[in-house]
This record gives C-alpha cells, sequence and structure tokens, in this order.
C-alpha cells in the first residue's frame, strides 16, 4: 500500500509524492513529501545545481553537510546549498516524513526515471550514475549507516 496516495512512487526505503513540478514554476522551484523508513537514506552526494531545504514533519533525521552532523525533527528544517557533499538518514525507530524543495526545480524527476528503470542500489549503480548525470547529481560515497560510511559520513 502506497502511503502517500496513488500517484506517490516507491524506490530503495523511501515513498515520494511530487507536490510541485519545476515545469509548474518556470523551472524556479520543485517539492516533493517522502517517507523514508528507520535507518534509511540515500548515498552520499553533491546536487551540482540546485540547493535543497527540507522540512522534517515527522521523525528524526540526522544530516550531515561536508562533515557536519546535525538532527533535526518535527517542524525542524535543514538547508544544504548546492554543490555541498551530503546525505542524511531516518535515526528514529519509526519512518520520518519530509517536504523537499529545490531550487532551481528539475531533480524531482530523478525518482520517475529510477522507478521507471526499476534500479536498485547497490546493483545498478551504472546505470544510476548514468541518469545522475542528466540531473546534475553525482553519488561520492556510501549512505551514513552503511559499512565504509564511518570514514567520510561517520
Amino acid at each position: 500500500m502506497n502511503i502517500l496516495g496513488p500517484d506517490a512512487l516507491e524506490w530503495m526505503g523511501s515513498v515520494y509524492r511530487i507536490l510541485l513540478e519545476a515545469g509548474e514554476t518556470g523551472g524556479a522551484v520543485a517539492i516533493f513529501e517522502s517517507v523514508t523508513g528507520p535507518g534509511e537514506g540515500p548515498p552520499l552526494h553533491i546536487h551540482g545545481d540546485a540547493d535543497e531545504t527540507f522540512v522534517v514533519l515527522s521523525g528524526d533525521v540526522e544530516f550531515w553537510v561536508e562533515g557536519a552532523r546535525t538532527i533535526r525533527g518535527p517542524g525542524q528544517v535543514a538547508f544544504v546549498p548546492r554543490g555541498r557533499e551530503h546525505g542524511f538518514r531516518v535515526c528514529g525507530e519509526a519512518p520520518a516524513r519530509m517536504l523537499t524543495m529545490l531550487t532551481p526545480g528539475g531533480f524531482e524527476r530523478f525518482f520517475c526515471e529510477m522507478v521507471a528503470g526499476g534500479y536498485r542500489l547497490p546493483e545498478d549503480m551504472g546505470r544510476v550514475r548514468a541518469v545522475a548525470e542528466q540531473y546534475q547529481l553525482e553519488f561520492t560515497g556510501p549512505p551514513l549507516d552503511a559499512p565504509g560510511a564511518q570514514n567520510k559520513g561517520g
């Protein structure tokens, strides 16, 4: 069952629902909602062309931005300027629900391509990287809770 409704996308431990696409704002901004399971989060990465703002609606999320760690809970915000290496993971026992705003928009379509291609990590990392390049996304390391992440994110 898709917890964010029939239009939501499920990929790699998270469910995404695009609320506002770049095409609706002349490219200025995009907003999506996500629910991510406990202990889950993306590989460390850099958005080359977009600032990213996270609003935590529920749960607790640990953010890592170029060596600095913060934990944000309901009603709190984390901001990642474009070009900064970062990642996050849900650090409680409950899923976390967030709103994410990208300025400018465009990256939100990455998730649509991941689901359409049936891509999985780490098995399909080569293909995922190829798609990511189209969205100015560069993967730089494993997720925060993965083995080997301690050297960079831990």
